[in-house]
């Protein structure tokens, strides 16, 4: 999947609906793990896998395009692994999801907009609606860091954490 707004086709009409692929949810989740532990040194595959409930085989090609992007850098040897090219607070949402499903928020399942005015391009209203939702949508993941995602983990964690 190469968007995240994506749409759904019924009897009645064309609906556009947000959905995240599993590519780039399992890759968030990974990202956002090594950004835990930013500053610590490489962190091995299987560790993240295991933390993140991710399938090893499938995080590591993930690793490989968010390293090919230079999102992460990754080491061979004993005391190797992965971790973030630069810190957190330099990565974007968008920058993740982009570097693994490539260009997102296409509505190309609305048609194209021709700019007749007659009422048969009443659609065209709609989808210029559709844009605008859609430059929201990237808006919001281009200014959500992955600092401010571990911010929000953490938070979570700290709140559901008991104390005796």
């Amino acid at each position: 999947m190469a968007t995240i707004l994506t749409c759904q086709v019924n009897n009645s009409g064309v609906h556009p609906s947000v959905k995240l692929s599993m590519r780039s949810d399992y890759g968030a989740r990974a990202v956002i793990d090594l950004a835990c532990r930013y500053g610590e040194g490489p962190v091995q595959s299987a560790d993240i896998a295991a933390r993140e409930a991710i399938p090893e085989a499938y995080l590591e090609q993930l690793l490989t395009t968010l390293r090919r992007a230079g999102l992460i850098r990754s080491s061979r040897g004993p005391r190797g692994g992965h971790e973030l090219a630069r810190e957190p607070s330099a990565i974007s949402f968008a920058d993740v999801i982009s570097a693994l499903d490539g260009p997102f928020l296409s509505l190309d399942c609305l048609g194209e907009a021709d700019g007749r005015v007659d009422s048969a391009a009443s659609g065209a209203i709609t989808r210029e609606v559709w844009q605008d939702v859609a430059e929201a949508a990237h808006r919001v993941l281009a200014s959500t860091t992955i600092d401010s995602l571990v911010r929000r983990h953490r938070a979570r964690a700290q709140r559901v954490m008991y104390h005796i």
